[in-house]
Parts: C-alpha cells; structure tokens; sequence
C-alpha cells in the first residue's frame, strides 16, 4: 500500500500543510489542526475531481496517509494532550525549553528533535502492547 506523506510546519502567519510526494495537494490554517483539516479536505477534493486516470499513481488505488511535523507545529497540535510536564517525562527535555519551541523562539537542534521523537515512538510503542 502506498502512503501519501503530508508535511504541516508552522509559517510566519500560520500553519502551511502539503502532500510531500503528490503535487497539488496543499492546506492552510490559523493552527495546525485547522491545516491538517484543510489539506485532508484538499486531497479528497483532488482525488473526486479527477478520473482515476488521471490521478497521480500515488492516489490510483487504497493508501495511507502519513503526518510528518515541524516541532512547533506538533507541540501546538498535541498540546491539548501533552501538557509540557508530560513532554518532559517523556522525553528529559525541560519544560522551558519545551515552550520555547512551541511559540517557536527557539528551534531544536537536530539531536533534540531526534531525541524527542524517539521518545514519542517509544511511547507509542508501549501504548500498541497495553490491553484493558
């Protein structure tokens, strides 16, 4: 199954969102969830006016779709479930800090980005293991 990959990063008056390997798929927005909301909306427009035919091959047929996020845009998004405490559990990255990347004073270095989201896979992968 092919993914569509759609990139949602944070510009200086709001949030830009794009298919990374399908052009003409673009969304926008006052926060990053109005972006993802919008560039969703825009790929099923795409796909519905448009024969099958003529769709890019990425969009002929069943696929997923992938989120990839700019750290501030991520922390803005996730915010109403990770406060900056919870961040800082997860990741041993400092609150402060933490805030300063998402109003976007500060950008992370590659390494902290690294660390943070492999904290985040981490997680996830122990919420995939949990049963109730």
């Amino acid at each position: 199954m092919k993914t569509i990959k759609i990139i949602i990063e944070k510009s200086a008056d709001y949030y830009d969102a794009y298919a990374e390997n399908c052009e003409g798929v673009y969304g926008a927005g006052e926060t990053a969830e109005a972006a993802k909301a919008d560039v969703l909306k825009g790929l099923e427009l795409f796909v519905s006016s448009r024969d099958k035919k003529d769709l890019p091959e990425v969009l002929r047929g069943e696929y997923n779709i992938a989120f990839q996020y700019d750290p501030q845009s991520f922390l803005n998004y996730y915010n109403k479930i990770f406060t900056n405490a919870a961040l800082e559990r997860i990741t041993g990255v400092n609150q402060k800090l933490l805030h300063h990347y998402s109003s976007g004073l500060k950008k992370p270095r590659e390494a902290q980005r690294k660390k943070i989201e492999k904290a985040l896979h981490h997680l996830g992968e122990e919420l995939l293991a949990v049963e109730l």
